[in-house]
């Protein structure tokens, strides 16, 4: 839908400043709000926790660390690539909020089994049930973004999924990844007990969270049952739409750094701060609570960022705000490199600065292909916008990972900060070839 078909129709109403499709209403939103609160937010424990598992339940070297946590991101990327565009086309079928619901519960499900583990190996099937749960519900996440808001108001509506990203990221970090264990800890508790706790306590919070999308989120499809095109049609619509329109091409360039760029964030500055801290001498627990409070200073960041960033981009060409938006995380991920001692106060600046490099990256493509995305297969186009991130995540975790270990902790971030650059290249190119219309101002 371009933005002139929603200038043309007023119906749907406003829910705080956002223009609402036809259909949703405000109990929708407001449930969403909360699913991208929880979602992203519960999603981001994987890196604590796995700090946590890691030098408690294993206690393994901190130089094999780096190896490790890329080597599980591979295994949570290369699930998601076979669910991704499943899950999209599934959901262009039969609707999206069944599927959400399946999928957080999937994924609290790997939260608990994750610190049973015995074995490295074991972890990995465990990653890998998360991973499934990830892609499910993340997928819907992004369907759900698309299909709410009208086309004049992507931009806010963005935005505000994004404060409520960047604060339920922020509460896990804090309560879960920072507070909880060392609590714990002080308690009685030892590591590993204190470990099966806390991703209790998860696991209890996505099964609760799963109840709550399936009984506040929209029923069914944007498109009615007559519109809804065939499975063999929708299997091919995520690609063939890249091939008539250079825009979700780009969108798809966008999403494979730009997803990568979350993980890197979560997984390697939580890893640098738990290794700085275990140098130092800190206790495992605690050492993985310093690292997320790094994560949550980056995240704050991004939070206080984003309140510019929704106005500013509804005002703008779609493409052009593409263009500055990767053009701040190429600034935010290569300033790691002014980074000694990532627990240091001096080290702050640079950790806000990447918070707001990272969710312009996203930001920028997540309204991108929001825009772009065709109502009948929007969960597709979607769903292959998020298999592009998921190939991004797979090379970046697994060379973040060991250029971690070999090159340095501000290594993996040097690499995004490149790949943000080449991105935005791209980006002016689609601007002076097809930009596209122009947001309907408000």
């Amino acid at each position: 839908m371009n933005s002139e078909a929603s200038a043309a129709q007023p119906e749907g109403r406003k829910f705080l400043f956002v223009w609402l499709q036809p259909g949703i209403t405000g109990w929708n939103a407001v449930v969403f709000l909360y699913s991208a609160f929880a979602t992203i937010g519960l999603l981001t424990f994987i890196s604590p926790g796995t700090a946590l598992v890691l030098n408690a339940n294993f206690g393994l070297p901190i130089d094999q660390q780096g190896t490790i946590s890329g080597d599980l991101v591979f295994i949570t990327e290369i699930v998601q690539l076979i669910v991704f565009g499943a899950v999209g086309v599934i959901s262009d079928r039969i609707g999206r909020r069944e599927l959400f619901g399946a999928g957080i519960f999937l994924m609290g499900l790997g939260y608990l089994l994750y610190p049973f583990a015995g074995s490295v190996q074991e972890l990995l099937i465990y990653r890998g049930i998360y991973a499934a749960g990830l892609g499910t519900s993340t997928g819907m996440l992004g369907t759900i973004l698309a299909d709410y808001p009208q086309d004049r108001s992507r931009g806010k509506f963005v935005a505000l999924a994004g404060v409520f990203n960047g604060l339920g990221v922020l509460a896990v970090t804090v309560v879960f990844g920072r507070l909880v264990p060392p609590m714990l800890i002080e308690a009685g508790y030892d590591a590993i007990t204190t470990t099966k706790i806390v991703h209790f306590i998860v696991f209890a919070a996505c099964a609760v969270s799963s109840v709550i999308f399936v009984l506040g989120l929209q029923k069914g499809t944007p498109a009615s049952a007559e519109e809804r095109l065939p499975f063999k049609e929708l299997v091919s619509a995520g690609y063939s739409a890249a091939a008539r329109n250079p825009r979700i091409g780009l969108a798809y360039a966008t999403a494979f750094v730009a997803r990568s760029d979350l993980v890197i964030l979560g997984t390697f500055t939580v890893l640098w701060g738990t290794v700085a801290g275990v140098s130092q001498g800190m206790d495992p627990a605690v050492a993985a609570a310093r690292g997320a409070g790094v994560f949550g200073i980056s995240q704050g960041g991004a939070l206080l960022w984003l309140c510019v960033l929704g106005a500013l981009l509804d005002r703008f060409n779609r493409v052009s705000g593409t263009v500055f938006c990767m053009a701040v995380a190429a600034i935010g991920y290569s300033s790691m490199l002014f980074v000694e001692d990532p627990l240091s106060r001096d080290a702050i600046p640079f950790f806000l600065l990447l918070g707001v490099g990272q969710i312009s990256a996203f930001f920028g493509a997540t309204t991108l292909i929001s825009q772009e995305a065709p109502k009948l297969s929007r969960g597709a186009v979607v769903g292959a916008f998020n298999t592009f991130g998921a190939i991004g995540i797979l090379i970046a975790g697994v060379a973040g990972g060991r250029l971690f270990d070999a090159v340095g902790p501000a290594a993996p971030f040097a690499l995004i900060g490149f790949l943000n650059a080449l991105v935005m290249f791209f980006a002016i190119v689609v601007r002076i070839k097809a930009p596209g219309d122009m947001p309907v101002r408000t």
